[in-house]
């Protein structure tokens, strides 16, 4: 299996694909048609020269996903959202900057409040009954592990959820149909797992484990330094989960198949089998900015070199 460097997220109703600084949205709309929309995102990685950066690209890589994320959801919306008045054009597009700005600081504030301050405040209480600052440290990322799942086991519940979640099973399903060198079509794509290595749940859950090992380091006293400390240690978690997920997603190794299980069984809450339509869906947003046909070409090649 060849690493196609492509990665995308589902969003309402379609699927939004990226590869470098391109990506399309395509979006099934309430007549049905596939509307799709391609344009150029680059991000603090590009502008900045990350790329080849190990960790620190991870840091922006994180912000840059979180920022064209809400972006493409808000696109993707304004398909089903109700008709009402609506102000100066102009007007309208400084509002929606604004509230996706704003969107994006509170899912920040939302995430590290939850999976990084409110756990240790939880393992905090047992402070008194609890001497040993490793079993503290297991306890706090117990109690972070248990809020992750139950975040995820929740919002898989969610009705208005699951479509997005069967998209989110199309997106990846395609991308597996490429990285295996079959013809991308929607036959083909069914055939294909719709779990994936490069998942942005997988990515979560490393983030969740690695933070739980950073917090055993973390030894001063003042309960405002740790969590301030927990706070500041974030983009680095972030930046080294990053190029987990990345190695992970290049290697078909024992090691990183097994680093990769957790990730994996998780995504079968957050991923469910799509339809066909929306498996179209998926293929018209891949094929708006990536050449797949000359992806496989150079497999070819590569592999009759090798013989």
């Amino acid at each position: 299996m060849r690493y196609a460097k492509i990665g995308g997220q589902a969003v309402i109703e379609g699927v939004m694909m990226r590869y470098g600084d391109d990506y399309a949205i395509a979006v099934r709309k309430p007549d049905h048609e596939i509307e799709i929309k391609e344009d150029k995102y680059r991000g603090m990685v590009s502008k900045l020269g990350l790329r080849n950066v190990p960790v620190i690209r991870g840091m922006f890589a994180f912000i840059d996903s979180l920022v064209l994320g809400m972006s493409t959801l808000t696109y993707s919306a304004s398909f089903y959202e109700e008709e009402e008045e609506q102000g100066p054009k102009k007007n309208q597009e400084f509002l929606n900057k604004i509230v996706m700005a704003l969107t994006v600081v509170v899912a920040i504030v939302f995430a590290v409040g939850l999976f990084m301050v409110l756990p240790f405040f939880i393992s905090n209480i047992f402070k008194g009954f609890i001497n040993s600052r490793l079993l503290l440290a297991v306890l706090e990322g117990i109690v972070r592990i248990g809020l992750f799942l139950t975040y995820i086991v929740v919002i898989s519940k969610m009705e208005d959820i699951k479509r997005v979640f069967m998209y989110h099973g199309a997106e990846h399903k395609t991308i597996n149909c490429i990285e295996h060198g079959e013809e991308l079509n929607v036959a083909n794509a069914k055939k294909y797992s719709r779990l994936h290595k490069r998942c942005g749940t997988s990515f979560l859950l490393i983030v969740v484990v690695i933070s739980s090992v950073f917090i055993y380091f973390i030894t001063v006293d003042n309960v405002l330094l740790k969590v301030l400390i927990r706070i500041l240690l974030l983009p680095i978690i972030a930046g080294l989960s990053y190029e987990v997920i990345q190695w992970a997603g290049r290697s078909d190794s024992t090691l990183v198949n097994m680093i990769s299980k957790p990730g994996m069984w998780l995504q079968k809450l957050t991923t469910k089998e799509p339809e066909d339509d929306m498996l179209e869906v998926a293929i018209a947003s891949i094929e708006a900015i990536y050449d797949w046909k000359e992806f496989q070409r150079e497999g070819e090649n590569e592999a009759k070199r090798t013989i």
